[in-house]
Order: C-alpha cells, then sequence, then structure tokens
C-alpha cells in the first residue's frame, strides 16, 4: 500500500496515511477539521541486477582502453 502525505490549508498541519490505490483521498485535518489536499511525493525507485552500477559492464565499454584492446585483437587476427 502506498503512504501518501496530505497537508491542512487552514492549520497546515502534514501528515501521512497509509491507504489502497482505490480509496479516495482524504478531506478532513485530524487535527482541526479543515481542508486537506495530497501532496506530491517523489517515488522510491531500487534497482537491481547487473548495468545499474559504474562498476558494471558500462565503464569497461564506454572506456578508451577497453575498446583500444578489442580492436588491437581483432585486427591482429585479420
Amino acid at each position: 500500500m502506498p503512504i501518501y502525505v496530505y497537508q491542512c490549508v487552514r492549520c497546515g498541519t502534514t501528515f501521512e496515511r497509509r491507504q489502497h490505490i482505490d480509496e479516495p483521498p482524504l478531506t478532513k485535518c485530524p487535527k482541526c477539521g479543515g481542508l486537506v489536499h495530497r501532496l506530491v511525493q517523489p517515488v522510491g525507485i531500487i534497482f537491481k541486477g547487473p548495468g545499474f552500477y559504474v562498476t558494471d559492464s558500462r565503464a569497461s565499454s564506454s572506456s578508451g582502453k577497453g575498446k583500444g584492446k578489442r580492436g588491437k585483437g581483432s585486427s591482429g587476427k585479420e
């Protein structure tokens, strides 16, 4: 279930609620009963697997040294 952040228009209180995606957004502040609106928050993303880090194969393919070695090896065989 996602966690939504709300802010009250009247008192400025900010609070979080865990809700199902299908649930309608909250409209009342738990402290003063004023109108609340949902704040937009960044989404946390977890990258797993090869190819996402500098230490993965990406660095060797983009560096000049890696390309030079491949070029010499292939040109020497021809």
